[in-house]
């Protein structure tokens, strides 16, 4: 019975061995089922194990004890941090740069660029929470370098992660400043650009350089780290409207 016990539990072990848990911004939300089904192509045996939340939200949770072999952030400043507190292993490198956009379910008249969130027309403005996700944050400087700021701060509508405010500017609000990438995901299609949605100017906010850190050492993290930053993964990134460095 004993060798029977052992014997499981070492297929067990060597079944989960293989698993890596890797903490994702949400705005790659609509990314990284592509990214992974490329990386099973070279590494089926992988199992990868998402968890998405806001960046802000991943890092307090590794910083308390949460278990994940690798963290892609929505900024360099929440990796850089756990770097410095010694729980990342390596320095992080930028593997993709987001940008911001505007979008509607309704038919918008755009011509007035960012100025048109003053329009009272638009009574609630969806953004991601500036404190925990660093999306939320650009779009708050965006807000704030075309100093439109204070007469719209009434009408916003802010959002846990980026994912949860593009689901506030399609059912609650009248508009919303997203991740350009949740653009290109297949069910929002629908939404043209220049009609539903416009890309912010990006001289309005600090380029939104997005930063990957190993948190644990093995050779399946090491892969899927190695993979993102690989030509096969930039060229992914780049369908869903991302720059790569």
């Amino acid at each position: 019975m004993k060798y029977l016990f052992l014997l499981l539990f070492t297929i067990l072990t060597s079944i989960n061995a293989s698993d890596i848990k890797i903490a994702v911004a949400a705005n790659v939300s609509y990314a990284i089922d592509d990214l992974i089904k490329e990386f099973n192509k070279t590494h089926p045996d992988v199992k990868v194990v998402v968890t998405l939340g806001s960046s802000g939200k991943l890092t307090a949770q590794i910083s308390n004890g949460a278990s994940f072999d690798l963290f892609m952030s929505a900024n360099m400043k929440y990796p850089n941090r756990l770097y410095e507190d010694k729980i990342a292993l390596i320095e992080p490198v930028v593997y993709a740069q987001g940008s911001l956009a505007m979008l509607s379910n309704k038919n918008i008249d755009f011509s007035k660029g960012i100025n048109f969130l003053k329009d009272e027309r638009i009574r609630r403005i969806a953004i991601a929470n500036p404190k925990t996700a660093p999306y939320g944050k650009a779009a708050f400087e965006a807000l704030q370098n075309a100093k439109i700021l204070q007469s719209i701060k009434h009408k916003l509508v802010y959002g846990e992660s980026i994912a949860q405010t593009v689901s506030y500017t399609l059912t609650a609000t009248d508009i919303g400043i997203i991740a350009k990438s949740s653009l290109y995901s297949s069910r929002m299609s629908k939404f043209k650009r220049g009609v539903n949605w416009i890309e912010i100017d990006s001289k309005l906010y600090t380029p939104i350089n997005q930063g990957i850190v190993i948190l644990k050492t093995s050779k399946e993290a090491k892969a899927f780290y190695d993979f993102i930053l690989s030509e096969k993964a930039k060229k992914i990134f780049l369908n869903y409207g991302y720059l790569t460095p």
